[in-house]
């Protein structure tokens, strides 16, 4: 799940942020004004991205970014010489006062590396030990069946499981079930 919070230094510009950003469609999970908050609110969240202005009571925007999980980015925004003034390359930032079109735009194009970020870091979940039993059994019912190899089986069934959508599990049980074998997952 992709959050996002948004910080300024004045609590009422964050809540405005966050107006504009709902109005527009976006869930947003925290609103800030320091530093420790969005790194708080961050470390309690799986990753999303950071709105937020450059300078905070307690930090500035390269201190936050420090202390951000690695499933976090950051939306700098700020006026064109603060820009200026600090090197934000390999930072996502936007000119303030910004066009409403190219800000959504930025948050869509975040919104995107994220989910990209985060499907090259998704954890593979483990099988049970009775998943692995029936996509064995399965497999051995189509290696007698259908005079297939281990693999071929394997193969077999991974393949109708990726052409259906389904997990190779569920696949498993319909082999199963479709010849005649009591399964119950």
């Amino acid at each position: 799940m992709l959050d996002i919070i948004v910080a300024f230094p004045k609590l009422e510009d964050a809540k405005n942020l966050r107006k504009l950003l709902v109005r527009n469609g976006y869930d947003i999970y925290k609103v800030c004004d320091s530093g420790a908050q969005i790194i708080s609110a961050a470390s309690e969240s799986e990753g999303g991205i950071v709105v937020c202005g450059y300078r905070f009571s307690d930090m500035y925007f390269t201190e936050i970014q420090e202390y951000l999980p690695e499933s976090f980015q950051m939306l700098l925004l700020a006026s064109p010489a603060k820009l200026a003034e600090h090197d934000v390359r390999g930072l996502v930032s936007v000119a303030m006062p910004f066009q409403m079109q190219d800000f959504l735009s930025t948050m869509e194009m975040m919104m995107v590396q994220y989910q990209r970020w985060r499907k090259k870091h998704k954890r593979p979940r483990v099988r049970t030990d009775r998943e692995k039993q029936t996509i064995d059994t399965a497999k051995a019912l189509l290696i007698e069946r259908n005079k297939l190899t281990e693999e071929e089986a394997y193969r077999y069934i991974q393949k109708i499981s990726m052409d259906s959508g389904n997990p190779m599990v569920e696949t498993a049980a319909m082999i199963l079930e479709l010849n005649g074998k009591e399964w119950n997952l």
